[in-house]
């Protein structure tokens, strides 16, 4: 007989109740052999004294057992694990453990290596991180949109919109975007040239995966966004690289690859080029759209952080420009704003943003409608403008300090140029050091830089990565810069013993 009195362990202090503990713990019994198909059951009286339970607790277990299938009660003769009830396959555990291996999967399933990413797994208060040019999170107007998304939530209407919804996104931010984007950004557009998104990554997806078939070619730039560069090889693109450089991509190479190769779609980022920082010149910008109309190709216009510009007003985004449908412009509020608020936008002509919002179905059924009508009174009643004009300022003095400060203590080892606008700057390391080792030495001084390589995929060696300054204020900001310089100095001095 089954040792039942050593086995069952029942936790009087779980918030499980008892029966279902008890339950769980018989299933589990049949699932590993222990109790095999057609064994009888003790008797609810007999377990009930075994265990040390009330019977109306073993009652209620085998009822529940019963009606899950597991077991069968037989008139006169008792209760009975099902005699259906398949023997489970499974590898023979160790006798001193019942632990399951959760870590490999009893199946085959496809593994790209183009989705590794080596992001720090934690961040400790006690490390600075470089970062790719984020926003601060601190800044963020938190009371403001808890004010707002609370008015919008405690208004009757607002169980209209609790269901499910329209995979466009919600129409009052579809409109209200619309408007806002043809008076800041020049656009010529209505609510039906715009699917909201979670996000500008979510766009570029949604582009990628209706633009390509297999094998059918992209440009982007020799230096680019990576996770556009994956996105695109997610959907089987051939990619091009053309040459970028203190204008943007040189469009020059561009018309020479669409006379040799049909090319399907270009990307790029013109305010700030992901990630030199760079911005595409007017004269490229209209070439582009020029080869655009010529070669019947689509611009994926990446707009990441239109709004922070600091030496003069944002430049129009190609988009603004476009009179035949070429472009499908992506952005967000997440830089904007906060990474949390995961609201972007995908504008195109109608046939394709309908088209989006068909395959979206099947990726990501519908977005926040409450969060996004929050973002759309957010937007109205001006809000969103204050808070650009507020951080632009501190961005810039941000960018400042940290631009003087690179300059004056760590000029012997790295180049830069300063950038007109964004939240990163584009950092050359002299060619004598390598940011592998940099990387290493960083680490022991709580200095860490995460997935350096990613700025080079083309395989050019220049050497230059992405730092972003936003997110630091100035106490942080010497901090970072005085890390920086003692793990320069370690790593000089071993070039020197070295040499």
């Amino acid at each position: 007989m089954i040792p039942y009195k050593t086995i069952i362990q029942i936790n009087k202090e779980s918030k499980q109740p008892v029966y279902i503990q008890l339950t769980n713990q018989f299933i589990n019994l049949i699932k590993t052999g222990r109790l095999a198909p057609s064994t009888k059951l003790p008797g609810s009286r007999t377990l009930a004294d075994l265990v040390g339970l009330h019977r109306k607790t073993v009652v209620a277990c085998y009822e529940e057992l019963m009606l899950q299938g597991w077991v069968e009660s037989l008139p006169q003769k008792g209760t009975f694990v099902h005699k259906n009830i398949p023997v489970l396959r499974q590898q023979k555990l160790k006798e001193t453990s019942d632990v399951i291996d959760r870590q490999t999967a009893g199946f085959s399933f496809k593994i790209s290596p183009n989705l590794n990413r080596r992001f720090p797994e934690e961040v400790l208060d006690d490390y600075i991180y470089v970062n790719d040019g984020v926003s601060d999170e601190r800044l963020a107007p938190i009371h403001d949109l808890a004010i707002t998304y609370r008015n919008v939530v405690a208004k009757k209407t607002a169980i209209n919109h609790i269901g499910y919804g329209t995979t466009y996104g919600n129409s009052f931010l579809r409109e209200t975007l619309a408007t806002y984007l043809n008076q800041t950004r020049g656009l010529m557009i209505t609510s039906e040239n715009i699917i909201i998104t979670r996000g500008s990554q979510m766009g570029i997806f949604l582009a990628a995966q209706l633009l390509i078939s297999e094998n059918e070619y992209v440009i982007i730039g020799e230096t680019n966004y990576s996770s556009a560069d994956t996105t695109f090889e997610m959907a089987n693109a051939k990619l091009l690289r053309v040459k970028v450089d203190e204008n943007g991509l040189v469009t020059q190479d561009i018309e020479s690859l669409c006379e040799k190769y049909a090319i399907k779609a270009v990307y790029v980022t013109s305010h700030h080029h992901h990630p030199t920082t760079v911005t595409l010149s007017a004269e490229r910008r209209l070439a582009l759209l020029n080869l655009a109309e010529k070669y019947k190709f689509a611009i994926v216009e990446d707009d990441y952080d239109y709004d922070f510009h600091y030496n003069h007003a944002p430049i129009l985004p190609l988009a603004s420009h476009d009179k035949n449908g070429n472009v499908i412009y992506v952005g967000s509020v997440c830089k904007t704003v906060a990474p949390v608020y995961r609201i972007g936008y995908l504008i195109a002509a109608k046939a394709f943003v309908d088209e989006c919002a068909k395959y979206r179905r099947f990726v990501d059924r519908q977005g926040d409608a409450l969060l996004e009508m929050a973002f759309a009174r957010f937007i109205k009643d001006g809000s969103l403008d204050r808070h650009v004009k507020k951080t632009i300022k501190i961005y810039k003095v941000r960018r400042d300090l940290f631009c003087s400060l690179l300059k004056k203590e760590l000029s012997d080892y790295v180049s830069f140029d300063i950038p007109k606008g964004g939240m990163a700057i584009w950092v050359k390391l002299h060619d004598k050091y390598s940011w592998q080792r940099v990387t290493e030495v960083g680490l022991r001084n709580k200095f860490v830089i995460s997935e350096w390589q990613r700025y080079d995929l083309a395989n050019k060696k220049h050497n230059a990565i992405r730092m972003g300054f936003a997110t630091y204020n100035e106490a942080e900001i010497y901090e970072f810069i005085k890390r920086f310089k003692i793990t320069m100095k370690i790593v000089s001095e071993e070039n020197f013993t070295n040499n």
